[in-house]
């Protein structure tokens, strides 16, 4: 079966370029596309895995089809092609989703190593996108991630014991495929019968999207307070800012020790809130549309000789799992 690639440009000798650039074994059916809403109107009719798409456009450039890219969930992998090469335009597009950034003129050799990175030169790695996340999360995925995870997960540790002034319990991170319903069940840490608080930011880089969900036992706020040496009276706004500097340090550290190792570039969305004073069930459930199955990284801070729990979960998409399973294989085969 043919891989269908649709290449948007708005210069027919710039397409006929591509397609000529294109591996000679790669069994493909090409579609061309004139600017970037004649690339999203085939997007949107099912035309095409792979799209390669150009900056500068009329009617709509290239990071107005990315941004519909992401704000649709439209299933393509997009690999931008352009004449622009700005360190900031590459970090844009990539920030945007797309899986990384190639420059005019296209040199075949880089082109099909770069096809190679991704896993989409070919019929079968589009199939293997398609696997269940269970099928794809081998034992020896599982171990290399959990590594990773740990390394970043030291550093984060690292910089909040600073902060704080205190000896930070850092623990085995769990990696593991979950259902929404599952997620509660992962936070083995928060009692069931305590109120949390929560907040989740989106992250994002060439290949690898997801959110991170960070909870809060509520009754982990006075002691936060005392160790940030806020004096005055705790209130819920006192608690929410407490909260989002938390978050800021864990999340922020943890997604930079993940990029540093990974090659990756994080782009972190804005913290959202998801509840306060909540039961952790309540909590996940009220927000389940965000996510259904999962890859889901849990890390479980505790701060010695204080009543603080405080649960980080990493959830990726599933489309990211190609893109990770090949940056660990990178790692694992060195």
């Amino acid at each position: 079966m043919k891989t269908s690639v649709v290449i948007c440009d708005d210069s027919n000798l710039a397409r006929k370029q591509m397609a000529r650039s294109l591996p000679d074994d790669w069994e493909v059916e090409i579609t061309f596309a004139v600017n970037g809403e004649d690339a999203l109107d085939k997007l949107r009719k099912g035309i095409g895995n792979v799209l390669f798409l150009d900056l500068n456009m009329p009617i709509l450039d290239g990071y107005g089809v990315l941004e519909a890219i992401k704000a649709e969930s439209l299933p393509v992998l997009t690999i931008v092609v352009s004449g622009d090469i700005q360190a900031e335009a590459h970090e844009r597009v990539k920030a945007l989703g797309a899986l990384d950034f190639i420059k005019k003129p296209i040199d075949k050799e880089k082109l099909q190593d770069l096809l190679t990175k991704y896993g989409v030169n070919s019929e079968s790695d589009l199939t293997k996108r398609g696997e269940s996340l269970d099928t794809m999360l081998d034992e020896e995925m599982r171990d290399v991630l959990q590594e990773v995870t740990n390394v970043a997960m030291g550093q984060a540790g690292s910089l909040l014991a600073e902060v704080l002034k205190v000896f930070v319990r850092l623990p085995i991170p769990n990696v593991n495929v979950l259902e929404v319903s599952e997620l509660s069940m992962a936070l083995q840490s928060v009692e069931s019968n305590s109120t949390t608080s929560g907040v989740c930011q989106g992250f994002i880089s060439g290949g690898v999207a997801g959110e991170a969900l960070l909870i809060l036992g509520d009754s982990g706020f006075q002691d936060i307070a005392k160790l940030m040496n806020y004096e005055g009276q705790i209130n819920e706004r006192i608690e929410l800012e407490l909260l989002m500097d938390i978050a800021n340090i864990l999340i922020g550290s943890v997604l930079k020790g993940l990029s540093e190792q990974l090659d990756l570039n994080f782009s972190q969305g804005h913290p959202v809130v998801l509840g306060q004073h909540c039961n952790v069930s309540e909590l996940i459930y009220t927000n389940s549309t965000h996510w259904k199955k999962t890859l889901t990284v849990e890390i479980s801070y505790g701060l010695e000789g204080l009543d603080v729990t405080c649960d980080l979960l990493l959830l990726f998409t599933e489309d990211s799992i190609p893109t990770l399973r090949n940056k660990l294989n990178f790692l694992f085969d060195d």
